[in-house]
């Protein structure tokens, strides 16, 4: 499958939102079944200087098809300004294929290489361990434990706070 990483664009709102809202998704990212492509287009208008959000998209029958999003959020204090953090998601159908690979390998070499960030962090359930083994296979580092974090299924849940740092 070749997957083609790049800036998100407005156009974009439609695709991303049917992956936040999708079962095997949602579940894993604060996504609600209620969620409108208006949020996703409020979302994408609003980023700023300090956000980077890039999707991956492949090409279905000649369709582009939007099969991934990552975003970076800087933080915006100067004493913290070395220091970032991460949100993934990846379609249902695409999960286990190179998708989220190829996004953290992206997302990633811009924060190391060309915004110079030592520290990126990310939010990840405890019992998520696709995800938590892609996020180590990158050097992330589980740092603590978040207790009743989210709602999830009518149950609260418990999340890892991971990070890795580089440039230093």
């Amino acid at each position: 499958m070749n997957v083609n990483i790049r800036p998100v664009d407005s156009k974009d709102a439609k695709g991303i939102n049917e992956i936040r809202v999708m079962d095997g998704v949602r579940e894993n990212i604060l996504g609600i079944i209620s969620e409108r492509v208006s949020q996703s287009e409020a979302f994408i208008n609003s980023l700023s200087e300090h956000d980077h959000l890039l999707v991956a998209e492949i090409n279905d029958n000649n369709i582009k098809k939007v099969v991934g999003v990552v975003g970076l959020n800087i933080n915006r204090n100067p004493r913290t300004r070395h220091t970032a953090s991460i949100g993934i998601m990846v379609h249902k159908e695409y999960q286990s294929q190179g998708v989220g690979k190829a996004l953290m390998n992206s997302i990633l070499n811009l924060a190391d290489n060309w915004l110079m960030l030592v520290r990126v962090e990310l939010g990840v359930f405890t019992d998520n361990e696709k995800a938590i083994n892609l996020y180590k296979s990158f050097g992330f580092e589980i740092e603590g434990t978040r207790k009743y974090a989210a709602i999830r299924n009518g149950k609260y849940t418990d999340e890892y706070i991971m990070a890795r740092y580089k440039n230093i």
